[in-house]
């Protein structure tokens, strides 16, 4: 397996593979490939992230979508092709990113959604540790008042 950067002109294939990866991950998001690669096109030419595609001889396995700052390495998005999993790709994408891509003296950060358990799992394998977590309320469904909790006892005296 290498990694190259990716190029403006791999954003076809990294919309398409990041269309994979919301569906596989049960994200939200609507995005259309098209949109996707718009998206992911804008952050490459503005350089706010940084790409690199995960190949073998025969077709690219994965990649990573990161942006570097001051202090912090932040993993946007890490996919790997659903054929190939469990395969250990995922290990050594990430052991090459540890040893020759990021700096070793910065923070490193990944979200991952709650109910994606696997890949929940595999990040802790890798070292990450849990530090936040995110809770919502979506539109339409508002809890009641009361919604959840205890009727408060009225003590008089």
């Amino acid at each position: 397996m290498k990694y190259r950067a990716a190029t403006i002109a791999d954003c076809v294939e990294l919309g398409r593979l990041n269309h994979e990866l919301i569906r596989d991950e049960g994200h939200r998001n609507a995005m259309t490939i098209a949109q996707l690669e718009e998206q992911m096109r804008g952050w490459l030419t503005s350089g706010e992230y940084r790409a690199l595609l995960f190949e073998d001889d025969r077709e690219t396995l994965g990649y990573a979508l990161f942006r570097e700052t001051e202090t912090e390495v932040y993993l946007r998005q890490f996919f790997v092709i659903r054929r190939r999993r469990r395969e250990g790709i995922g290990r050594r994408a990430m052991a090459e990113l540890l040893a020759d891509v990021w700096p070793r003296n910065k923070r490193l950060t990944v979200s991952v959604l709650t109910k994606n358990v696997a890949a929940v799992a595999f990040w802790r394998s890798m070292g990450y540790t849990d530090y936040e977590l995110t809770l919502e309320i979506m539109p339409g469904t508002q809890p009641t008042p009361n919604h959840g909790m205890q009727p408060t006892a009225v003590v008089r005296g």
